[in-house]
């Protein structure tokens, strides 16, 4: 039985389990988890957000069960409840922004990114993150933000070093912006009242934003860097020590999964129904971010460097702990 979960980063409805279940075959394809046709069961702590619908269309689509995969996605209020539980075992793999990944590693924690999540679109305003002001706000570019609150759904991570990257881009003082911790849901109501001047939102919020009379004036994430990797898949040192052909059964049918998404855009749309309560009406004009399977060490060396520049790291990011 699926339940429905509303689409919030900051506030989430309580776990619950999302199994797919399927008869074993007679035989597990290359690169499957068994090799005696037995499916594997796995957890993967997801965020119910836009971002995971690849990982939703595979389960939907039998393309982790042609891996010899049993998949069950356990949703979270976020990365910093996933990295702990995939680092103590309770999650075999899990899901979350490479700024989180990146802060735990260089803390110690024993993780490895398997995957990329997803990327920016790479197109200003027509990316599914996006920093908005009132029309009265006299905002009128990211310079403006200066001197302004800006809401961000947590403090330290993409949102606020994204946002300091295009103020420093486009000549104002990156240090000078002020930044509120609120949660997507309430921001866009906010930016409208005057109770913040602008917001970093993504979607659905930077729709709803929109609709409710706030303008973009930033697409953030792509005038940051227009290859801007947002999240990842990651498991443990442990895992990849102890079952490798799970490891690599998984890393396979996520990137076929990403794959997938990417050829079968109104699928990944319609799978969004699935574990969000996102308004039909916005779930057709929304932005999605933008699928790929290959993950290359740049990807996680540009958002350590913004990390580092922006406060984030006091030194540099190893990034190549996060590589299998």
């Amino acid at each position: 039985m699926r339940r429905m979960f509303p689409l919030t980063v900051a506030t989430m409805a309580a776990a619950v389990a999302l199994a797919a279940c399927s008869t074993p075959t007679s035989a597990a394809p290359e690169g499957s988890a068994s090799a005696d046709g037995e499916l594997t069961a796995i957890t993967v702590g997801v965020i119910p957000i836009v971002d995971v619908a690849p990982i939703y269309l595979g389960v939907e689509t039998g393309i982790f069960e042609d891996h010899g995969l049993d998949v069950t996605l356990e949703p979270a209020e976020g990365g910093a409840a996933i990295v702990p539980a995939v680092v103590d075992g309770e999650y075999q793999f899990g899901f979350s922004n490479v700024t989180s990944l990146l802060v735990a590693s260089s803390d110690g924690a024993p993780v490895k990114v398997v995957a990329p999540g997803d990327f920016t679109t790479g197109q200003p305003g027509r990316d599914f993150s996006a920093v908005v002001t009132s029309a009265g706000s006299g905002i009128n570019g990211s310079a403006d933000l200066a001197g302004r609150t800006v809401a961000v759904n947590s403090l330290k991570n993409i949102g606020d070093t994204t946002v300091r990257s295009v103020v420093d881009a486009a000549g104002g003082d990156p240090q000078a912006v002020e930044f509120v911790e609120m949660s997507f849901l309430d921001m866009p109501a906010a930016v409208v009242s005057g109770q913040v001047d602008a917001a970093w939102v993504v979607e659905p919020h930077l729709t709803h934003a929109v609709e409710q009379g706030a303008t973009i004036i930033s697409s953030n994430f792509v005038e940051t860097n227009a290859d801007l990797l947002i999240a990842a898949y990651f498991t443990s040192d442990q895992m990849i020590a102890q079952d490798p052909e799970t490891v690599e059964a998984f890393t396979a049918a996520i990137k076929e999964s990403l794959t997938y998404a990417t050829e079968h855009p109104d699928e990944t749309r319609a799978v969004l129904d699935t574990y969000t309560e996102i308004d039909p009406v916005v779930r057709s004009v929304l932005i999605m971010p933008r699928f790929a399977p290959d993950l290359d060490t740049p990807y996680l060396q540009v958002v350590a460097d913004l990390g580092l520049k922006y406060g984030m790291f006091d030194k540099p990011v190893d990034v190549t702990r996060l590589l299998p």
